[in-house]
């Protein structure tokens, strides 16, 4: 065949296919979730398998692992005793709660770890929803309010980044104005700006108990069927004084986060959920699939849509493995 194109030539041997490769991962890429609870025992989670809930001795010694193995950042997700659940969730703004417990702890023996938290009512509250259910409706404004006192109280305790999940309307505006009263104008938010009401969130809701006692979510998260509304999100998200902007799920959404690449400057992260995360392990302890290069596969695709950072249960492993 006489052919002057032959796009085989730049994948001939591993050095060209590093010089033409397009997307790298690196473990700076990385968050890494991790969950907690007020116990002294470590526990593993039966719908999340390699996944602990920590004491806060050791959820130090994982954020220390993480770090060592260049994973910069961590994000918090607690576990709240059912005797600490209220209807408006005040728990979450308790200065000695759990989450400000650990924020203190990780930040004195890590100075340097990039520490995340949560900012949604659900683990706080008795109905397992983001914010206040009344007359079953989830009351924007009045959750809008204690996400205020909760994000605060996070920022006190040390916290680098506040990431609110719980898509209430005019949540980065109020929290953006209620850090910097208090004097937290360094502490940035990162959005969640299109989180989606997805079916893939069922292993995290088993790990932390925060399944809707009734009803569900679609009133304030995303439809999965529409996608020019992120970027309505993204704008206003823009507009109220976001840090960066982050699409969940990930691996189903790989198209909002290109989209959300192409439109705005801000750091763009992308979650890969629970249920993206157990559909690996699942496959790989089946012995269908090679779970370190469908691993890989799966946080390259993410990267390549575009995203900057990556929230994902395999930081850890991941880390490790570009490290050799």
């Amino acid at each position: 065949m006489d052919l002057p194109i032959r796009p085989r030539r730049n994948r001939k041997s591993p050095g060209l296919r590093a010089l033409a490769r397009e997307t790298l991962l690196s473990p700076g890429d990385f968050v890494l979730p991790l969950f907690l609870h007020d116990v002294e025992a470590d526990e593993a989670i039966e719908s999340m398998p390699g996944c602990t809930r920590w004491s806060l001795e050791g959820i130090v010694k994982e954020a220390g692992e993480a770090l060592a193995v260049g994973v910069p950042a961590v994000v918090l997700f607690p576990a709240i005793d059912d005797s600490l659940k209220t209807k408006r969730g005040e728990e979450s703004f308790n200065p000695g709660g759990l989450v400000q417990r650990a924020i203190r702890a990780l930040k004195s023996a890590y100075p340097e770890l990039v520490v995340m938290t949560d900012v949604a009512l659900d683990p706080y509250n008795i109905d397992g929803h983001d914010g206040i259910l009344e007359g079953g409706e989830i009351l924007n404004d009045e959750t809008v309010e204690i996400l205020c006192q909760q994000a605060v109280s996070q920022a006190e305790a040390g916290a680098d980044i506040i990431a609110p999940s719980d898509m209430m309307d005019g949540r980065v505006a109020a929290l953006r104005g209620a850090l910097d009263t208090a004097g937290y104008q360094k502490v940035s938010i990162c959005s969640y700006t299109a989180k989606y009401a997805s079916a893939y969130y069922g292993p995290f809701r088993g790990a932390l108990g925060t399944a809707p006692k009734s009803g569900d979510k679609k009133s304030y998260q995303m439809d999965p069927s529409n996608r020019r509304e992120a970027l309505r999100e993204l704008l206003l998200d823009e507009d109220e004084g976001a840090d960066i902007v982050m699409v969940k799920p990930a691996g189903a959404y790989l198209d909002i986060i290109s989209d959300v690449r192409e439109h705005t400057t801000l750091p763009v992260a992308a979650y890969q959920v629970s249920g993206e995360y157990l559909m690996i392990k699942s496959a790989s302890a089946g012995g269908w699939i090679n779970e370190e290069s469908v691993m890989m596969e799966s946080l390259i695709a993410i990267k390549r849509a575009g995203a900057d950072m990556i929230l994902t249960y395999f930081a850890k492993d991941a880390a490790r493995l570009l490290g050799r």
